[in-house]
């Protein structure tokens, strides 16, 4: 029996116990209570910003929010045993809404359970047991939101939204979970004021951590969902209507060749779409999420960006150097690789080493990372990065401009000539193939369309 078995005997229900809200003047602090019982309890919280007049007192649609954020977060908890039965004593849920939670966790799940060797059966890994209810004085309420909130993680994908959106006349607010470094630079490079970014301030237990440490069960979880939950709270309670992320079509690409294994499961347009019928049919708040880059691949956001200099030297996408202050890219994983090679075609050298602060594409720890992005491995860096088919465009061309130049080619850059994979008579069709491409697949309403193609055409 095999670690996976042995937790699931030994704690076979995991407990949604309550959550709590409290109003102040100017906040709403929203608590949590999870426990494995025999072996821990979880109070996480958060804390959200909102107008001194605005009050969710006796507001169903926020009661439906809270809780909701509430099953996004307890995941996180869940997965140290991954008991077969998770009881959930409070809120509401119907069988719709159970198969909609257990197809979210099963699939942002699909890393953990392929890394620790989990056979787990989408049906049986978990039964979701519901017996709260709402509170009866509740009531729903109907409201005429308007203007758009954009989540800004501080890379280069939420900044091009938010510079295409203000320079479109679109009134913005922007939003982060904490504060880092490259967040409040974005905003006030993109020429808004620090205000104009609201803060929730999420308050993890580190009860977890401790269970970590002892070798309980750990890895990936689906963070974008409480992304997405958590930018409803607070789009809801400062009246914008559009929640604009800024995932690429890049992120529907597995991580594992061959199986439905996606590191970006909860960035994916399947969840994206899932996500908006089950805010428009459950949570019934009148607003409106989707991602204003779904059309696009990492590889035209990237040629998009770089037009945009002056972000250049605030935007950070490394999720290692993230926990560093102020945040950094770490050069040391794949993620500042990714980043290093998409921007390559764009970039001469010296400015990519001045970004990245070490020579990567001269960095021989670079090279797993590196044949496991042009898709020489069985799989992906288990990472945010784009599509091996871009990765390899993005090599390519940058090739093809350094021996134009004369230049010395990289140490990786020799690597992939040396795998015969550089075919200089395809890239040009593959280049104009992929600028030109727009995914139909897409959430963005009539007038985000607009003004993300004419973007496209300015590039072309």
């Amino acid at each position: 029996m095999g670690k996976f078995e042995e937790l699931r005997e030994k704690h076979p229900v995991f407990v949604y116990k309550a959550y709590y809200v409290n109003e102040t003047h100017d906040s709403v602090e929203i608590g949590y209570e999870f426990s494995i019982p025999g072996l821990a309890e979880f109070r996480p919280s958060w804390s959200f910003r909102k107008p001194e007049n605005f009050s969710i007192d006796g507001d169903l649609n926020f009661q439906r929010l809270a809780f909701s954020l509430g099953m996004a977060e307890a995941v996180s908890y869940w997965k140290a045993v991954c008991s077969p039965e998770f009881r959930v004593l409070c809120g509401e849920l119907n069988e719709e809404q159970i198969a909609w939670w257990k197809k979210l966790w099963y699939m942002g799940l699909g890393e953990l359970f392929f890394v620790n060797g989990i056979a787990a059966d989408p049906d049986t890994f978990v039964r979701i047991v519901p017996t709260g209810h709402y509170d009866s004085s509740f009531s729903e309420t109907f409201r005429s939101p308007e203007g758009c909130l954009v989540p800004i993680g501080g890379g280069k994908d939420s900044a091009l939204t938010l510079e295409l959106l203000l320079r479109a006349g679109k009134k913005c607010i922007c939003y982060s979970i904490n504060k880092r470094r490259s967040i409040t630079d974005t905003v006030t490079t993109a020429g808004l004021p620090e205000e104009a970014l609201i803060i929730s301030h999420r308050h993890f237990d580190r009860a977890l951590i401790a269970l970590n440490d002892k070798g309980f069960i750990n890895g990936h979880t689906p963070f974008s969902a409480i992304v997405a939950f958590s930018a409803e709270i607070t789009a809801y309670l400062n009246g914008l209507k559009y929640i604009v992320l800024s995932n690429e079509s890049s992120a529907n690409e597995s991580t594992v060749a061959g199986q439905d294994v996606n590191h970006q499961y909860s960035k994916s347009f399947e969840f994206e779409k899932d996500f908006h019928e089950y805010e428009e049919k459950y949570l019934r708040t009148g607003q409106y999420y989707f991602s204003f880059l779904r059309p696009l691949a990492e590889f035209q956001i990237a040629k998009m960006f770089v037009s945009f200099r002056k972000y250049l030297p605030v935007f950070r996408s490394c999720n290692l150097g993230s926990k560093v202050s102020p945040d950094i890219w770490c050069g040391e994983c794949p993620k500042c690789l990714f980043i290093c090679l998409i921007l390559s075609p764009f970039l001469s050298l010296g400015e990519l080493k001045k970004i990245f602060s070490k020579d990567m594409l001269n960095d021989d720890k670079m090279m797993e990372y590196f044949i496991e992005l042009i898709g020489q491995s069985e799989h992906k860096p288990f990472e945010c990065v784009g599509s091996i088919d871009e990765v390899n465009l993005a090599v390519s061309l940058s090739i093809r401009r350094l021996e134009e130049e004369g230049a010395e080619l990289p140490l990786l850059f020799e690597e992939y000539k040396k795998r015969g994979l550089y075919h200089p008579e395809h890239i040009s069709a593959l280049n104009a193939e992929c600028c030109g491409s727009f995914n139909e697949q897409n959430l963005l309403p009539a007038e985000f369309k607009t003004i993300l193609t004419k973007e496209m055409e300015r590039l072309l």
